[in-house]
């Protein structure tokens, strides 16, 4: 197991290129197949203690692609193997192969007993997984300057060729203020993507304002850290700017509501230039 997360993450980091990117934010997930002509690679990062779930039919090549943070790991877990059956033509040869990677080795043991709880879930189908790569927790742990923190971040799977790599991704849209809103706000596992169209959905989404949060974008960093990360010593350098910008959108929509034109789904498809750009409902 150490040799098999030794090779993972030795592995160069890829920057994605957005064009040809679905990108999956925490306590989302999104399944396709190589046929899909939208997407070449699903992928998410800022992972500390959460965890980036891959599950792959190696017959169908259908994959998916999940930011786990342990909210609801029992009832999630069957979501992803679904949303990978679903996609495969039940009779074809092939298996199911999984790639786990994140968390690492942080004070209050969040990764631990996440890393725990997803192994025990996957156990529990009634499908057999094969386990493929395993970098979490332990194995995903390096020691700077003192400080615990994951040797990766990110991944990226190649929807095509089903290989998994470590990334990082500069572009993380469409709609990417509105569904970190949505996970702020305790919204439960969403799946993003309808594969059939093309098409990312978000919503339509429920909060309460709450007004209390806008005394947060005055404080400083370390502030912000301590009431909003589980690992404030791991966070990528970003981490504090992807959290105001959070709380900004959710003050200036205290009612999502005005998002969401008739409780439609905001929806996403890919442009001729490779970005996902907004379809206004007729």
């Amino acid at each position: 197991m150490e040799e098999n997360a030794r090779t993972f993450h030795s592995k160069p980091i890829v920057a994605v290129d957005p064009k040809g990117l679905l990108y999956v934010q925490q306590r989302e997930f999104a399944a396709t197949t190589p046929a899909d002509n939208c997407v070449s690679v699903i992928g998410s990062e800022d992972a500390t203690t959460c965890h980036l779930v891959v599950l792959r039919h190696t017959g169908s090549g259908a994959v998916c692609l999940a930011h786990c943070d342990g909210s609801s790991t029992w009832s999630e877990i069957p979501l992803l193997v679904k949303a990978v059956m679903s996609l495969s033509d039940v009779s074809q040869e092939g298996r199911l192969e999984l790639h786990l990677v994140g968390g690492f080795n942080d004070e209050s043991n969040a990764s631990h007993k996440l890393s725990h709880n997803i192994l025990a879930a996957f156990q529990k189908q009634k499908e057999e997984i094969h386990l493929e790569t395993c970098c979490i927790t332990e194995l995903n742990d390096v020691v700077v300057d003192e400080t615990h923190r994951p040797i990766v971040y990110g991944i990226g799977v190649n929807v095509k060729t089903g290989e998994v790599f470590p990334s990082s991704f500069p572009h993380k849209g469409p709609a990417e203020e509105l569904r970190s809103a949505r996970t702020f706000t305790g919204g439960q596992m969403a799946d993003i993507y309808d594969s059939s169209r093309g098409l990312v959905k978000v919503g339509p989404c429920k909060w309460s304002p709450n007004l209390d949060i806008a005394f947060l974008l005055s404080q400083n960093d370390d502030t912000i850290l301590r009431y909003l990360s589980t690992s404030p010593m791991a966070e990528p350098p970003h981490f504090v700017q992807h959290m105001k910008s959070t709380i900004r959108f959710l003050l200036e929509h205290p009612n999502p509501d005005c998002l969401f034109p008739g409780d439609q789904p905001q929806l996403y498809h890919r442009t001729e230039t490779g970005d996902w750009d907004r379809m206004i409902h007729s």
